[in-house]
């Protein structure tokens, strides 16, 4: 069992989310208990502010309340205090064998891995949990999160999520930058799926109207369906914003055309 001196390497994941998650808990789960037991991470003599600190700071990294790992029970009817009582003690939830090996893993990376890195950065950079989570219960890149909604629900319904994300900006959690969508479009394009692709990039280039990387990226998915002439118009739309792009001359002189609109 690890001794409160490695508290905090074994803790990095909660520790390092700065101060700022030290906040009230988000609602979901009460009645804290008195004294912990089934701890088979933590020091079995922690004290019980920096142990429930230290699960606020998962709530806070991850976007969720206590209950995303332990359990909770209703209270007897006319107890005082929360509706639901928290039972930590029990292992029913995979999230928490989850939770479990995550926090083994940050200790490993902290105390093993970059305590090896030459030339280290110094202040030492840690992982934690938010250098992943973002604030998300799954860590996601942009195009993992929109390729899931496109497989699951159709490339309608994965526009509609991006744009209410992006209204939200929530936490940072995703890269609303022009390229993630570019680059998920391209792997459509590839796997047969133009037209979908096309409707990405055309939202794309709402958020990003002055960018030649979207009309590149378009003339692309274009020329790989067959449709040589919505290329062509693409690309010479990227060089009225980037003019002389060598790349975007190179395509149009692949295809035997010039980069005006003269043939």
């Amino acid at each position: 069992m690890p001794s409160v001196r490695r508290l905090s390497l074994l803790a990095a994941c909660a520790l390092a989310t700065s101060a700022a998650t030290l906040r009230a808990q988000p609602p979901g789960g009460g009645g804290q208990p008195q004294k912990f037991e089934n701890l088979k991470v933590f020091p079995k003599d922690i004290p019980r502010d920096s142990l429930l600190g230290i699960m606020r700071s998962f709530t806070g990294a991850l976007g969720v309340n206590c209950t995303f790992c332990h359990v909770a029970e209703p209270a007897p009817p006319g107890a005082p205090g929360p509706r639901e009582q928290l039972r930590p003690a029990k292992d029913d939830k995979p999230t928490k064998e989850t939770a479990r090996f995550m926090i083994r893993m940050a200790d490993s990376l902290n105390r093993v891995v970059l305590a090896a890195l030459p030339n280290r950065h110094s202040p030492t950079v840690v992982v934690s949990c938010a250098t992943c989570h973002h604030g998300s219960p799954l860590p996601q890149t942009t195009v993992a999160m929109l390729s899931e909604a496109v497989e699951k629900t159709g490339v309608d319904s994965a526009i509609a999520q991006y744009r209410k994300l992006r209204g939200e900006m929530v936490s940072g959690r995703y890269d609303f930058r022009e390229g993630p969508v570019n680059d998920l479009a391209q792997a459509l394009a590839a796997r047969g799926r133009g037209a979908d692709a096309i409707k990405l990039l055309e939202m794309n280039q709402e958020f990003f109207p002055n960018s030649p990387d979207v009309d590149v990226a378009m003339a692309e998915v274009y020329l790989r369906g067959g449709d040589r002439d919505k290329a062509i118009a693409r690309f010479r739309a990227a060089l009225t914003k980037r003019p002389n792009d060598p790349r975007v001359l190179r395509r149009l002189q692949d295809l035997g055309v010039s980069p005006s609109g003269d043939r």
